[in-house]
């Protein structure tokens, strides 16, 4: 059997100390994660990012930095996702989107009210991303290359 990973995307989008989270329904309970969801055949990992994010939010977002590429392995399913996690600009909400199934809404949470919530983040990579922003990580967008 061949062991394959499975590519995400993530985004950190913040305005105003608030950043842009999902509550959805994962394996029967409410949880909260980033906008986030797998590369599609021909998208780019930018591209990924903005439909995801609109497809979850109903927030159009543009992509301005890579936060970073992350590993994590999900002791719930056994699977290993490669994350890249990109840091975006709010452009505005699209009035009565209609956002992906399982999605419950978008919310906006401080750093802190994500920590009285812990208990319900879909990973650890939710406080780690968002952290890894608060500490300044950035790298440029051509730090990808892609020929999709």
């Amino acid at each position: 059997m061949r062991w394959t990973p499975h590519a995400t995307v993530a985004c950190i989008v913040e305005r105003e100390g608030r950043f842009l989270l999902v509550e959805e329904m994962a394996a029967g309970n409410v949880v909260i994660n980033q906008p986030a969801g797998h590369l599609e055949e021909g998208e780019s990992f930018v591209e990924t990012a903005q439909r995801e994010t609109l497809e979850e939010t109903g927030w159009l977002v543009e992509p301005e930095a890579l936060l970073g590429l992350y590993t994590y392995h999900a002791p719930s399913n056994g699977v290993t996702y490669h994350r890249f996690c990109f840091i975006a600009r709010a452009v505005g909400q699209q009035p009565n989107a209609t956002l992906d199934e399982g999605i419950i809404g978008p919310l906006w949470l401080t750093r802190n009210e994500l920590d009285q919530r812990r208990e319900q983040l879909r990973s650890e990579l939710v406080t780690r991303c968002i952290d890894d922003y608060l500490k300044g990580t950035r790298y440029p967008l051509d730090f990808i290359q892609e020929t999709v």
